[in-house]
């Protein structure tokens, strides 16, 4: 058996929503979401339940197939947990939103990862950091923007 690193990794932001849009938003796990991220792995739903969403993430790449497996427990009204394993990297992953007033909640991600003999050089954990967070803050700009979309209908 393989055990964790101790490194995790941890990273928060605000997104101008309330937080139960919020959480309908980031644990609405769809086919489309690489276009809606600018990123082009292929993801297929397995399963959706209430409490459970499990999916697939397959991406060509030029060293060859990156493929990804998330089973993602969901946690209402503000918590979810992702367990990920994958050719490359497997990783824990705890979701938690809070709400800062009507409009305003915070996100935070705390994470663990290990990668596969596959995925070569593990980048610094500021190097991970830093672009987790900028991949959120313009999610957070997504979320904000479907928010003002359902909010004039």
């Amino acid at each position: 058996m393989t055990t964790w690193p101790r490194t995790q990794y941890h990273i928060k932001t605000v997104l101008r929503v309330p937080l139960a849009f919020a959480f309908r938003w980031c644990t609405d796990f769809r086919a489309d979401d690489a276009r809606r991220e600018g990123e082009s792995y292929e993801r297929r739903i397995i399963e959706r339940t209430s409490r459970r969403v499990v999916f697939e993430d397959l991406e060509g790449t030029t060293a060859g197939w990156r493929w990804t497996r998330h089973v993602v427990t969901l946690r209402p009204p503000n918590r979810w947990h992702s367990e990920s394993v994958g050719n490359y990297r497997e990783a824990t992953l705890d979701y938690a939103l809070t709400s800062l007033g009507p409009q305003r909640t915070r996100f935070e991600l705390t994470w663990k990862r290990r990668v596969t003999p596959l995925a070569g050089r593990t980048p610094s954990k500021k190097s991970i950091e830093k672009g987790t967070l900028a991949a959120w803050r313009n999610f957070a700009k997504a979320i904000e923007s479907d928010y003002r979309k359902a909010r004039r209908r």
